[in-house]
């Protein structure tokens, strides 16, 4: 595997052993047409954690507690969801405590920032993240935000993703997704050893420079440096769980890819990368 340089031995110095999950946006097509068959195929391959993203916003209360149970059954947990800003306005953010609190997600994670265009308006989304973890405090919840590849790109002379950093409370989470990160030319591990406990959880999505195929290259068949990006986020960014995303996979291959990552990633845990 191309990027899965094998797992240090000081990254086992760890209390316990980090839950591997899945990003469902990875099986989406699959989900749309039967989330409970979806959500048991992923169980049943050996993810330990799944991650909703924004269409669980519209579920009704009802649709929520069969998740849940759904969930309960299986054995998985969901600890975080992906959201719109919307989540986090003072006309969303009760909706995504309600629902995220039915499904047992701690975790209300911006992954889109909206339409945002200067310093003003990241500073802007920093105040809106702080002030949604000043409620989120209280239920033993939080906030995050999710990167992609727009905010490793200097605005101004500072990248969005410092400014997010500096402006946020520690337990404003900032989760990391690799390949995007390593796709803009940032440094994923120093990004972790900058912000201490603030990593939470990554998305360990693969990118390979071509002719790798891009994001169409499965988890350690590309370019990110998985063993020190792991390592780092273990021992320095407080990471809780790890995501498995796959954004490509051929038509109907979605839960094959979803396998095929998986084996990977613990071929990898193994030190046989």
């Amino acid at each position: 595997m191309a990027g899965a340089v094998p797992l240090a031995a000081s990254a086992w110095a760890q209390p316990k052993t980090v839950p591997i999950g899945i990003e469902l946006y990875s099986v989406r097509n699959e989900l749309m047409k039967d989330l409970n068959g979806t959500v048991t195929a992923v169980a049943k391959l050996g993810y330990e954690v799944v991650e909703f993203y924004s269409p669980y916003f519209e579920w009704s209360v009802e649709q929520a507690k069969n998740v849940r149970k759904l969930l309960d059954d299986l054995g998985i947990k969901c600890l975080s969801t992906h959201n719109g800003a919307n989540s986090i306005s003072a006309d969303g953010l009760q909706k995504a405590i309600e629902l995220n609190q039915i499904i047992g997600s701690k975790y209300i994670i911006v992954a889109s920032p909206g339409r945002v265009s200067d310093l003003d308006g990241w500073k802007g989304l920093a105040g809106r993240l702080t002030t949604a973890a000043e409620k989120l405090r209280p239920l033993g919840m939080s906030t995050g935000f999710h990167n992609h590849q727009l905010e490793w790109r200097p605005v101004d002379g500072q990248r969005p993703m410092d400014i997010l950093a500096a402006n946020t409370p520690k337990d404003v989470a900032l989760q990391l997704d690799c390949g995007t990160c390593v796709e803009a030319g940032a440094d994923p591990v120093a990004w972790i050893n900058a912000n201490p406990g603030r990593i939470k959880s990554t998305h360990l999505k693969d990118w390979g420079a071509p002719p790798k195929g891009g994001y169409a290259v499965a988890f350690g068949e590309g370019d990110v440096p998985w063993g020190p990006l792991i390592e780092a986020a273990e021992k320095t960014g407080g990471v809780e769980y790890h995501l498995i995303e796959q954004e490509t996979a051929a038509p109907g291959e979605s839960i094959a890819m979803a396998r095929r990552c998986l084996e990977n990633y613990k071929k990898l845990r193994a030190g046989r990368g």
